[in-house]
């Protein structure tokens, strides 16, 4: 019973002393807002996806044909100033061309060769000009032209500044209708970036310069920022 006694009796003198530390614990009331930062550039580099289909009674001398075909693209686009670090092939197949689906006895009759280019394009004046010499020497197939930044870094870290100061001028805005006082930055995050839209392309018949229009891009970052209010 002694030490019964004596465990309550300090349970009793503890918890008047535990009680006020629950009250420094309080979470001190936050703020949380969105930011969006649109920083808008002017494009300097751009992307072909052109291609080279070709034709053969053999797989031979349809692979033979996209081949000498291809091999006149990449000259043709070296001599219009491509470097040879902006040009890469991909996605080369080979298929046979069937006929006489709606017969029992479907017939190879040849074969189809297609292989894929990517052009990296750093001087787009030139643009129009690369793009009728790849056609010119046998590229048939173009698979789409995007527009960028070689380096897209200072851009989006301008966009980052901006989306930064939207979201405090948010959060000021709401503290102030609410009469209460912005606090320190609890946290920072970033949703993340984007670039658009897309610049237009306009292909027209391919015996003179195609007309390209570069246009801008729209460099978008998105951060979400939590502060603490202050009575």
């Amino acid at each position: 019973m002694r030490v019964l006694s004596a465990l309550l009796l300090s349970a009793a003198l503890v918890l008047p002393v535990a009680a006020p530390a629950f009250a420094e614990d309080t979470v001190a009331p936050m703020i949380t807002v969105t930011g969006e930062g649109v920083v808008e550039a002017t494009p300097d580099v751009a992307t072909l996806m052109i291609g080279v289909t070709t034709q053969g009674t053999t797989a031979a001398e349809a692979l033979s044909a996209n081949s000498a075909a291809l091999d006149g693209v990449l000259a043709r686009l070296k001599a219009a100033g491509i470097e040879a670090r902006d040009l890469q092939t991909s996605n080369l197949s080979l298929n046979p061309n069937w006929t006489g689906y709606d017969s029992s006895t479907p017939t190879i009759s040849g074969y189809v060769a297609t292989n894929m280019l990517t052009v990296r394009v750093r001087a787009l004046a030139s643009l129009g000009e690369v793009l009728d010499a790849a056609v010119a020497d046998g590229a048939n197939t173009l698979n789409g032209l995007t527009f960028g930044l070689a380096d897209p870094a200072p851009a989006l870290n301008e966009a980052r500044k901006e989306a930064v100061a939207d979201a405090r001028a948010k959060a000021e805005l709401l503290a102030e209708a609410a009469g209460v006082k912005l606090g320190k930055v609890v946290s920072i995050g970033e949703m993340g970036v984007s670039s658009g839209p897309m610049p237009m392309f306009k292909a027209e018949d391919a015996v003179s310069a195609v007309p390209v229009a570069a246009g801008e891009l729209g460099m978008t970052a998105s951060v979400t920022v939590q502060f603490q209010l202050v009575e």
